[in-house]
């Protein structure tokens, strides 16, 4: 009877079938944090593994054994266990509230600096409850020291202590949070890291490390705000004998085309005069900048050539007579079966172009004006699916053929890419139907290339779709 109403009987008891219960429970749990990759089965693992066991000691020797509480080596694993205690909530509480936060909450935005703040606070706090309750240490006297010393320090060291507090106003203001690109007096780039010191930009050039106290006291420009509104302005030079219209319609198509435009905002060009003109290009992002503008310089002197615009004054004398006729011997009278007369009357019609390397050389939905047969170099084909990507069908090498519909006057099947810089031969649809008509055979072969084309593009876009 003695046994059985002893309190620590009682703790025996429970400990014994209490502990094994909650390593199977927590087992049970992290297992099932592990299977949703939750981020927070560490955290079980820690509670699990070290903390529930060494909570179980304690008991034991406290309850069971009745050791007293004011033993050393009691002290030494209350001690322990305080500060797994304080681990398990700073990393839980991180895991719970940050790392699973949406990437456009308030959680995610927060600079790592107050998290910083949170974090040596809450230690704080612990240490001083640690101190307190186990080892009978006033933490009154020693908070008194800790002030008269952080004056001293402050005074010592107030050039750095202000970085921070000017640090911590800024960014307590949010004006911009890591991976906006800002434009200050001395960097322009990449917000990749904010400490308590400095804000580290990453520029073309290096990475540019700018004191909060700069920051905080002069104006700079968050180029990611408002989102998607990034700016970028292109000036090229032309002849001044080029017509402006021209020069300003062939200029906006080639930066319509620019895989890095934000969606529903087109390019607009300007003629400021001295035959210079301003393309204006909405981006997605800054970080698009630079690859916009290499992209459009690089595609404006493929266009320019082709539509006879003279870029930076410069003349193109690429399409000769000796490379027209060269190519019509080489890949159009094999292709359309022509004779020599054929081949002399559209020598004055035809003409030797270029692409660059991604430029579109075929338009989907669009009745082609001209017939395109590939000297060199290679495309891709291409239909856009419904939900607006872009679905590669085939590829065409040198000595094929675009523009089949030309002849039909119907709109072409497929687009098509240049997948390197890619040499062609164009000839206008009114002088080609004039030596195509008369031959029925090839006529009925290109109706079968267009009749292939079609299905094959149809396949695709259906099997995208269902997909």
């Amino acid at each position: 009877m003695n046994l059985f109403g002893a309190s620590w009987f009682h703790w025996a008891v429970g400990i014994a079938i209490g502990l094994p219960a909650a390593l199977i429970v927590l087992t049970e749990l992290h297992n099932s944090l592990v299977r949703r990759n939750s981020h927070l089965a560490r955290q079980v693992t820690l509670l699990r593994n070290y903390l529930l066991p060494l909570a179980a000691l304690l008991l034991i020797l406290v309850k069971v054994s009745q050791i007293p509480a004011d033993d050393g080596l009691v002290r030494i694993l209350t001690t322990l266990f305080g500060f797994l205690v304080l681990v398990l909530l700073l990393s839980g509480l991180n895991a719970a509230v940050f790392q699973g936060a949406p990437e456009e909450s308030w959680r995610k935005r927060l600079p790592t600096i107050f998290l910083d703040v949170a974090r040596f606070a809450l230690i704080g706090v612990g240490l001083a409850m640690i101190l307190s309750y186990i080892w009978g240490v006033r933490v009154g006297g020693i908070f008194t020291a800790l002030g008269v010393t952080s004056v001293v320090i402050g005074l010592m060291l107030q050039n750095s202590v202000g970085q921070i507090v000017s640090g911590l106003f800024m960014l307590f203001e949010q004006p911009f949070r890591i991976n906006d690109w800002l434009d200050t007096p001395t960097a322009r780039g990449r917000v990749v890291e904010v400490n308590w010191r400095a804000v580290h930009i990453e520029t073309g050039s290096g990475l540019r490390i700018t004191p909060n106290s700069m920051l905080a006291t002069t104006s700079f420009t968050n180029l990611s705000r408002p989102g998607g509104s990034h700016k970028c302005s292109i000036t090229t030079k032309f002849a001044v004998a080029d017509p402006p219209d021209k020069v300003c319609a062939m200029l906006t198509r080639v930066a319509g085309a620019l895989p890095n435009l934000k969606v529903g905002v087109m390019p607009t060009t300007v003629a400021l005069g001295g035959a210079e003109y301003r393309t204006t290009i909405r981006l997605r992002s800054p970080a698009e900048d630079g690859a916009a503008q290499a992209t459009f310089a690089r595609w404006v002197w493929y266009a320019a050539r082709r539509e006879g615009l003279h870029l930076d004054d410069a003349d193109d004398d690429f399409s000769t007579t000796e490379r027209v006729q060269d190519a019509l011997r080489t890949v159009v009278v094999p292709e359309l079966r022509l004779g020599l007369v054929d081949q002399q009357l559209l020598v004055p019609y035809a003409k030797v172009v270029r692409y660059g390397t991604d430029e579109v050389v075929q338009h989907a939905g669009a009745v082609p004006k001209a017939m395109i047969f590939i000297i060199a170099g290679s495309v891709r084909l291409t239909v856009t699916a419904e939900d607006g990507s872009v679905v590669g069908i085939g590829t065409l090498n040198a000595g094929a053929f675009l523009g089949l519909t030309a002849l039909t006057r119907q709109p072409n099947p497929s687009g098509a890419m240049a997948l390197e810089e890619v040499t062609t031969l164009e000839i206008d649809r009114e002088h080609l139907e004039r030596v195509v008509m008369s031959k029925p055979t090839l006529l009925q072969e290109l109706g079968r290339l267009i009749d292939e084309r079609q299905g094959k593009a149809q396949r695709v876009t259906q099997r995208e779709r269902v997909g």
